[in-house]
């Protein structure tokens, strides 16, 4: 849900400008200062207006690149101009906090990946309450300020914004790099009502660079800067409600939730810093879970094991659809008894991710199991599935 955090106007009635903004870099570096405190390492700065890239971003809408994100389309116009957001914002504060965990694991068939963003803690809570205490010391500073907070979840172009200011650029894999701080940031905004100075722009220094394109398995980044939604193991493993189309799925690995792939290679990641944000400090069984115990987990048991976790937006459903899919990846035969057992789970799409994991796994046992599974079965989804596996 967006934030979003409004602060309200003074009870004085008219607003009059403090003797701040007579100087209003007093102001700036005071924000930059506490933001700092905040655990922000940078906070951008760029006019209101209508929105960076929003033509690009339509086009890429009228393309369908964005998949089943509908909500994207229904945000489109807002995301124009913050202002239509907040009616008289003057600036647009965009924040980065690194999230970068320090850590490189070794790989393992029978354990899922994750995306580093999801080892710890929800960053939107994280982030929020950080973001809520900055406009609270805004507004402290100057009574006249209001303001609204987004992160990540709001009709706000955040990495566009972010772009504009020292902050960053938008690389080739369309993630937002810092200069210091390499991709592995979060980033969250204030739309604030009083007009300050804007930074200058940072510039891009991706180059001639293509390592993110060229390391990107499924072939999501169709061109510098363009990522097609529907190709991207992100949006499959998170996003899309549906089965993951059968092309795409030995490309998905053991990726469970999310995909590194392109930050892990940016050269600009080897200026990363070790995270110092304890609600961002990695959970063992976050970081690479093993397979078996996860393609088995309850809805109960998943939301008490994620509930705090960005992998919570993944469904318990979606998640054992993933997890099912890594297994029949693995070609591992110990992994035969969990997915017989998703055979009989009351979710079609488990049921379907089972269908062709043991067909992946084991043709011979697909063969001896899913006749039986057939005729007790009547959703088209499994059915389809069942099918695929004996052509």
């Amino acid at each position: 849900m967006p934030c979003p955090t409004e602060i309200k106007p003074s009870r004085h009635g008219r607003r009059q400008w403090s003797s701040l903004l007579k100087d209003p870099s007093v102001l700036i570096a005071k924000i930059r200062k506490e933001a700092r405190r905040l655990g922000f390492f940078r906070v951008g700065i760029a006019q209101a207006g209508t929105a960076p890239h929003y033509k690009f971003y339509r086009r890429w809408l009228a393309d369908g690149r964005h998949g089943d994100m509908t909500w994207l389309v229904r945000q489109a116009r807002k995301r124009q101009d913050p202002r239509l957001v907040f009616p008289g914002a003057g600036s647009v504060l965009v924040s980065g906090m690194n999230y970068f965990p320090g850590n490189r694991l070794a790989d393992s068939p029978l354990k899922g990946r994750i995306s580093r963003y999801a080892w710890g803690e929800d960053y939107h809570e994280v982030i929020r309450e950080r973001l809520e205490r900055l406009l609270q010391y805004i507004r402290k500073e100057e009574p006249s300020a209001d303001g609204l907070c987004y992160v990540d979840t709001g009709p706000v172009m955040e990495k566009a914004w972010g772009g504009q200011t020292t902050l960053g650029w938008i690389g080739k894999h369309t993630n937002l790099i810092s200069k210091d701080r390499g991709s592995w940031i979060f980033i969250g905004v204030i739309l604030l009502n009083i007009p300050l100075r804007p930074d200058s722009h940072e510039g891009n220094f991706c180059g001639t660079c293509r390592r993110c394109l060229d390391a990107c398995p499924t072939g999501a980044i169709v061109a510098p800067y363009v990522l097609d939604a529907r190709l991207c193991i992100s949006y499959l493993t998170i996003e899309y409600r549906g089965l993951v189309p059968r092309r795409l799925r030995p490309l998905i690995g053991n990726r469970i939730f999310g995909c590194d792939d392109c930050q892990e290679v940016c050269p600009w990641n080897g200026f990363a810093r070790k995270t110092t944000e304890g609600g961002f400090s990695p959970a063992g069984e976050r970081m690479t879970p093993e397979l078996i115990p996860l393609a088995r987990i309850t809805p109960e048991a998943f939301e008490q094991r994620y509930g705090n976790s960005p992998i919570y937006r993944a469904t318990r459903d979606g998640f054992v659809r993933n997890v099912l899919t890594a297994l029949g990846n693995s070609g591992k035969h110990e992994a035969i008894p969990v997915v017989e057992q998703a055979l009989s789970d009351s979710s079609p799409l488990v049921r379907a991710s089972a269908v062709w994991a043991l067909a992946e796994i084991s043709p011979e046992r697909a063969r001896k199991v899913l006749p039986g599974v057939q005729g007790n079965e009547s959703d088209p989804l499994v059915l389809e599935e069942i099918s695929q596996a004996f052509a």
